[in-house]
Order: C-alpha cells, then sequence, then structure tokens
C-alpha cells in the first residue's frame, strides 16, 4: 500500500534486487530455510517473466538481462524450477551483439549485462555463448592503460577502470569456460585491484571515489581471488568489514551510515567468502536483518515500513503540488551519498538517472548549490561513447536515460548542447531511428514514447521538428482519448503523459478532451490506472501523473514536469 503522508514513502513493495540479494545471502549461509515466504517469492520472481521468456523489474515493464539473472539465479537458489528456460536462452540470445551481451536486444553490449547474460546461459539454460573467441576479444579490450578493467572497450580507451567492471569481466571470462588463460596482463589487473584497498582494509571503486564500502570490497576481493590472488592486506579488509556493523550485528554500508541494509549484508558475506574467511561469527545477526526486511513476495532493503524509495517519495511532493514538505525533499537530498553525485532509487546502492531527475523536478536540492554541481559533473561524466546515456554508472544508452539526463542539466540551468558532447548526443539519438520511428535503442522497436523523447533531444539540440511529432501524435492516438505507446488501440498513462509534455515542450496546439476523456477511463475510485483494462489503481506513481495532467487541463495550467519512466 502506497504511503501518503509527510516525509519520505515507499511502495511497501518487494524490490528484485533487494530480494535477490537476501536469497543470494541465504544461500551462502546455507540458510535458505529462513526464507519464511517461499511460496510469494517464488510467485513474485516468476511473475516477472515475460511472454518472450525475459524478466523483468516489475511487471509490465520489459525483459532486461539483470532482472533476468536476479530472478533466475534466485529460482535456483531456492531449489525452484525455472519455467521454460529454452525460451530464456532463446531471448539471451537475441541480446548478443556478435561479440558481448547487451541488456536488451539491440543495446549495445556492456561487461554488467555481459557478466549476467554469461552466467544465466551457463548455469541456468545449460547454453554456451555463442562466439568465445569474440567474447574472448571484446574482455581483452576492458583493460585500461593502468591495468583495471572498464565497462566497455570505448570507457578504456579513456582510462575509466572500476572494480566492479573487473569483477564481472572477470566472473564473465570464467564463465565463458573456455579454457584458456585471462585474456589481460594479469599482474597489472592484479596491481591496479590491490591499489583500491584503503589504509583502514577497505576497497574503493575508483582512484577518484571519496570512501571505501562494501560493495566496492566484495567485488574486489572476489575478483582477486578469481585470478588466483588476494589483496594486499587480507587481515586489514575483515578488521574494516567487522567494523562495518551496525547496533544489530548485521551491516552499514560505508563509515558512518546508520541504516544495516541488505545489500550491506550481502557484500558482507560475499566478501568473508572471497577470503576463504568463515562466516558463523556474523551468521546469526545477518539472517536475523534479511528477516527483518521481509514483506509480502520478497524483500526490501530496511524494514518495510520505512523502506522509503527516491521515486514514490518524489510523486508524493509533486502529487502535493510541489509544495512544502521540507523532509520529503530533505530525505531525498540525502540519498546523494559518498562516490556518485547522483540520487539513488534506495539509498545504498547506486545512482540512478531516473531517480535523479525526478527528486530535482520535486524540488531537491533548490538551495543546495554543491549537491547541484555534484549531480552536473556526474552527468557530465556518465555520458557514454556513443553519445547516450545508460541508467547508471557503466550501462548501455537508451534513450530514456539520455533524455532524463538532458532534463536533468535543464534543471540545473545547463544547456544540454553546451555542457555535453552534443555531436555525438545527437548521433546516438539518430542512431536509435529507422524509417518507422524511434526505438529505446539502437535496433529496437519504435515506440510512442521513444519518438517523443526522441524528439525533445532533437528540440533541446536544436533541431526541432513540429511536423514529425505532430504526425507521430496522430499515428498513434487512439479514438477514445489518450495515445498508445505501440499501435493505436490502447491507450496508456505514460504514453499519454508523455504525449501531452512534448505537444507543451514544441508549442503544439492540445485538445484537452480526448485526454480528460482517458482519465476519466483510468480513474479507480480515486486511484488512477495505468490503462483502461486495468481493475485497479497502479500506485502511486500512477496517481501522481494522472493528477498531474488533471491539473494541466485545468484552470490552474501548470506546466508537466518533464518525468519519464519507460
Amino acid at each position: 500500500m502506497t504511503r501518503v503522508a509527510s516525509g519520505p514513502a515507499g511502495s511497501g513493495e518487494a524490490d528484485l534486487w533487494c530480494t535477490y540479494a537476501a536469497v543470494r545471502t541465504l544461500a551462502w549461509l546455507g540458510r535458505t530455510d529462513a526464507v519464511d515466504d517461499r511460496a510469494g517469492v517464488r510467485a513474485c520472481l516468476t511473475g516477472r517473466r515475460n511472454a518472450d521468456g525475459g524478466y523483468a523489474w516489475s511487471r509490465g515493464m520489459a525483459s532486461d538481462a539483470w532482472a533476468t539473472y536476479y530472478c533466475t539465479q534466485a529460482l535456483a537458489e531456492l531449489g525452484e524450477a525455472v519455467p521454460q528456460a529454452d525460451r530464456t536462452r532463446d531471448w539471451l540470445r537475441d541480446t548478443w551483439s556478435g561479440e558481448a551481451y547487451g541488456m536488451t536486444p539491440g543495446q549495445a553490449p556492456d561487461v554488467w549485462a555481459t557478466h549476467f547474460s554469461t552466467r544465466t546461459a551457463r548455469t541456468i539454460c545449460g547454453d554456451t555463448v555463442p562466439d568465445r573467441a569474440a567474447l574472448t576479444g571484446w574482455l581483452r579490450a576492458l583493460q585500461s592503460p593502468d591495468g583495471g578493467l572498464c565497462w566497455t572497450p570505448g570507457d578504456a580507451e579513456h582510462g575509466d577502470a572500476d572494480v566492479r567492471a573487473c569483477y564481472y569481466g572477470v566472473m564473465s571470462w570464467l564463465e565463458a569456460g573456455s579454457g584458456d588463460p585471462p585474456p589481460w596482463d594479469v599482474p597489472r589487473l592484479v596491481a591496479w585491484l590491490r591499489r583500491r584497498q584503503d589504509r583502514d582494509g577497505g576497497f574503493r571503486f575508483t582512484e577518484a571515489a571519496e570512501v571505501p564500502c562494501l560493495w566496492a570490497t566484495y567485488r574486489a576481493t572476489a575478483a582477486l581471488a578469481a585470478l588466483g590472488a588476494a589483496p594486499r592486506d587480507p587481515a586489514a579488509v575483515i578488521f574494516w568489514l567487522l567494523g562495518m556493523r551496525g547496533g544489530s550485528g548485521a551491516f552499514v554500508r560505508w563509515a558512518g551510515y546508520p541504516v544495516e541494509d541488505v545489500w550491506a549484508a550481502f557484500c558482507a558475506v560475499g566478501t568473508l567468502r572471497a577470503l576463504g574467511a568463515p562466516t558463523g561469527l556474523v551468521e546469526a545477526p545477518v539472517v536475523a536483518r534479511i528477516r527483518a526486511v521481509a514483506c509480502p513476495g520478497g524483500y526490501t532493503y530496511r524494514e518495510a515500513s520505512l523502506a522509503a524509495d527516491a521515486l514514490t517519495t518524489a510523486a508524493v511532493i509533486l502529487s502535493n503540488g510541489g509544495g512544502g514538505d521540507a523532509a520529503a525533499r530533505t530525505w531525498l537530498e540525502g540519498c546523494q551519498l559518498p562516490n556518485e553525485g547522483g540520487v539513488m532509487y534506495m539509498p545504498g546502492r547506486g545512482a540512478e538517472v531516473r531517480c535523479t531527475l525526478w527528486a530535482l523536478a520535486a524540488g531537491a536540492f533548490a538551495g543546495d548549490a554543491v549537491g547541484r554541481s555534484r549531480i552536473a559533473r556526474w552527468i557530465v561524466d556518465l555520458q557514454n561513447p556513443d553519445g547516450g546515456f545508460g541508467h547508471w554508472s557503466g550501462r548501455g544508452s537508451d534513450l530514456v536515460s539520455t533524455v532524463s539526463a538532458a532534463e536533468i542539466l535543464r534543471l540545473l540551468g545547463v544547456a544540454p548542447r553546451r555542457g555535453l558532447d552534443a555531436e555525438r548526443l545527437l548521433g546516438f539519438v539518430r542512431s536509435c531511428a529507422s524509417g518507422a520511428g524511434h526505438a529505446p535503442v539502437p535496433g529496437g522497436r519504435p515506440t510512442l514514447r521513444s519518438g517523443l523523447q526522441a524528439h525533445r533531444l532533437l528540440a533541446a539540440l536544436g533541431h526541432p521538428d513540429a511536423s514529425a511529432v505532430t504526425r507521430l501524435l496522430a499515428a498513434h492516438r487512439v479514438r477514445g482519448g489518450g495515445w498508445a505507446n505501440e499501435g493505436n488501440r490502447m491507450p496508456d498513462l505514460l504514453s499519454t503523459y508523455e504525449a501531452v509534455l512534448t505537444t507543451d515542450r514544441l508549442g503544439l496546439p492540445l485538445d484537452g478532451s480526448p485526454v480528460a476523456r482517458f482519465l476519466d477511463s483510468t480513474d479507480r475510485d480515486g486511484s488512477t490506472a495505468w490503462t483502461p483494462l486495468a481493475p485497479t489503481g497502479g500506485g502511486m506513481l500512477a496517481d501522481c501523473l494522472g493528477g498531474l495532467l488533471r491539473t494541466r487541463l485545468s484552470r490552474r495550467r501548470r506546466p508537466l514536469p518533464a518525468v519519464v519512466l519507460s
């Protein structure tokens, strides 16, 4: 149940990342008996499976490799059968670029996706990578001049190494099972990883990272172990790690951070295992903490009643007209944590582009020049070699993330064509185009929302095309009201919101009557459904977007915030 109140808010639902981390940690400890709602977890995981064989972060979203890995691996850890694994195998093959894996079909490969899909193909589907030699060459090209591994070969040209990329690259090589030696200069890779160890014992993501954290420490120690090496000072790692315990005996991610969350437990146990150290000392408090963060169908990151997230909290603020609620804004600003300048969906995980956009749209950081500057630097550094942006650091580019990044800069008072490499950005937008329109990623299937996002980007870069937008909207307008993302039969809230947003942004006329009819068809006793066929309201995010559209059509006629979801 969504909480609408002063202060931060959350959906109250199980989170896939948290659920995977909880199940994996319990499996490492030999304690999957502590999964109290096994049937609910199984149903939640299998319910994310799409007809194409892949899995999504939540029901109704598109499949991606990360969600597919988490769902199938968690099912396997619980001893549950993965339904129709052959369909999952076929979907994974569709994400193969010829050298490595993309997060979705058509998306440029990155080492995150390559790791997830290589492991899923082998351990779940009993498959091999389509071309081991090509994958080996792609992995070899990840090594930067200073020895570390990067997210993509393009990033390696700039030396953007990260301990997470090192881990994912090394594990991809192992899981591919070629039997060949590692394709890198291993002494230089090991030396680079060892240099990331802080004098207190923990590891940092990169040379520039502000503080050591458990996530970096787990990935670094596990990568070293897979290479047959060890940290510079293993005893110091354990001493530092045990110092990350909170009041219950479970773990926090950084020194000074107060929340013992599920990711910190996952990383702490993973680190101990990578070092060959016993886990008995931490087993009882970790298991107790994981049980404490359970919720129907899985797990969240902390106690469910306190598990706020950035999207829901921003939606509450926007639903209330954007005024007041200083506590909620303060909480959003607290989601900007060390090592990354963006806002995290949930504190303790990675900074995400969409969440940063929603936070800024809700008024966070309005009087915080330092925080705004950190966000701007983070966005500029996040631009991929192909000119676009991914969901977060190291992810392949997509239009949703790219339009979010450009809108973030606009809210910060920076013109995208000045703050970014505009030519590369324009090149990425054009690479998503075909004769049928724009797709979320190059080579994907064109949709209305991708086309609208592309045209807002083109307008921001000085290439507006009002005629093309008019034709696009006409092609997807539904006779009964609203717009459809594909075709013109089933309207949905996200597409209708972006249609009105883009109409306003390009100064086109809007007939509000069909929009009002669509909103009436999605009204569910004061809540808003995602589509006219949905039997119930879609939660706070749907209520927020529906309310903003109603206000736009009213006499108050507030401009729509340029927030996006997919």
